[in-house]
């Protein structure tokens, strides 16, 4: 977004600059009939600035030493207008996407449930010993605990052999 911001400020400053230099001449001009009025030219440092009155087109002209070369100014709005085309299309066809969308049936007005059925389960207070009783994990998880320590520590020792095979090979 920010190319597209600079690119309106350089816009707006061509715009005032050929007003300015043009002594105001240039807004206060209306557009002509005929084809020798078409384009109000007003000189830059570097050539000419050219603004077409009919398409309200603003281009910078120079002499490049093979002959005059003119080129448009990049105009964001036609970009911004294409855009905004591009989005209201999209959103014909997602609405037109959601109207045949299958509708839910049932009543949904009803709250969904507070409990996680993945949480763990809350420690438990024994109401006469004031204790915390503690869930304790299941031999299926200690398993899995005992055999990642297993995969890491036979990596670990493979990895320092390596180590010694490359040093001793090097001395």
């Amino acid at each position: 977004m920010r190319s597209a911001t600079s690119s309106t400020w350089f816009s707006a400053a061509v715009i005032a600059v050929a007003v300015t230099a043009g002594g105001g001449l240039v807004a206060a001009q209306s557009a002509p009939e005929s084809e020798n009025g078409r384009y109000t030219m007003t000189p830059t440092p570097d050539g000419v600035l050219r603004l077409d009155t009919r398409t309200g087109v603003v281009s910078t002209c120079s002499n490049n030493g093979a002959g005059w070369a003119c080129y448009a100014v990049p105009d964001e709005r036609s970009a911004l207008d294409a855009e905004i085309g591009r989005l209201q299309a999209e959103l014909e066809k997602l609405k037109a996407q959601s109207a045949a969308a299958p509708t839910v049936s049932g009543k949904i007005e009803d709250a969904l449930p507070k409990s996680d059925s993945l949480k763990k389960a809350e420690p438990k207070i024994a109401e006469n010993n004031r204790k915390i009783e503690v869930p304790l994990p299941s031999d299926q998880d200690v398993d899995r605990v005992v055999s990642f320590l297993e995969r890491a520590w036979r990596r670990l020792i493979e990895m320092a052999n390596r180590v010694q095979k490359d040093v001793s090979g090097k001395i």
